[in-house]
């Protein structure tokens, strides 16, 4: 199972994130978000990270032409799209040569069909739980609703992600779950990780992952 580290802002401490080898890590340009990076990152920064990493420009409601042109600036090589983003808006993503990450807000219900036109047109589904302020709320949706996905499209699960989930990834053995997103539950502040605790934390993913597919 892969690691994504998302809302990194601050040149140290992505550098020092950097060095644990996550899989994504994720750049939000949602300039309402205190995870913002616009302003604290430089596209020479981003471009300069090891390429193992795949850099994820997170977006929300943004023109096309925006986010294309920020994600060819910084280098990055996935697009993940939180808000009311059309599945032509992902293809044209996906064409460009990006991965496309699409996001659905999961709140008490969930209405599947909605996936299906998305499904030709992205990489893959994140599903994170349903706020005002399109994620980072560090709250858990009900996992019980994802026995209902139909696994075509493999997930990056997000919401409320940290150290007490992976005792319980067995509610999700038979769920084509591709990575775990995680984000405001590692930080002293918006924005600001605690590598040591990320640290712990991909080594538990590590080890719970191999009886998770066993």
């Amino acid at each position: 199972m892969k690691l994504k580290v998302c809302g990194m802002k601050y040149p140290d401490n992505v550098s020092a994130a950097t060095a644990l080898a996550p899989d994504y890590m994720g750049f939000i340009f949602y300039k309402p978000s205190k995870r913002y990076c616009g302003e604290t990152l430089t596209p020479a920064f981003v471009k300069g990270l090891p390429a193992s990493i795949i850099t994820t420009g997170v977006f929300v409601n943004e023109s096309l032409e925006k986010v294309l042109r920020i994600c060819a600036s910084y280098g990055f090589k996935a697009v993940q799209l939180h808000g009311h983003e059309t599945p032509d808006f992902c293809l044209s993503c996906k064409e460009a040569g990006l991965e496309v990450i699409k996001v659905f807000h999961v709140g008490e219900e969930m209405d599947w069909s909605i996936l299906e036109p998305y499904k030709k047109a992205t990489d893959y589904f994140l599903f994170d739980t349903k706020t005002p302020e399109y994620g980072g709320s560090g709250n858990r949706f009900n996992w019980e609703l994802l026995k209902q996905y139909d696994n075509e499209i493999p997930l990056f699960l997000s919401g409320g992600v940290d150290e007490t989930i992976l005792e319980e990834l067995d509610i999700l053995k038979n769920v084509n779950i591709y990575a775990l997103d995680i984000n405001s539950r590692f930080e002293s502040e918006p924005g600001l990780k605690d590598v040591a605790r990320i640290k712990k934390f991909k080594s538990a993913l590590i080890s719970a992952s191999d009886g998770y597919h066993s």
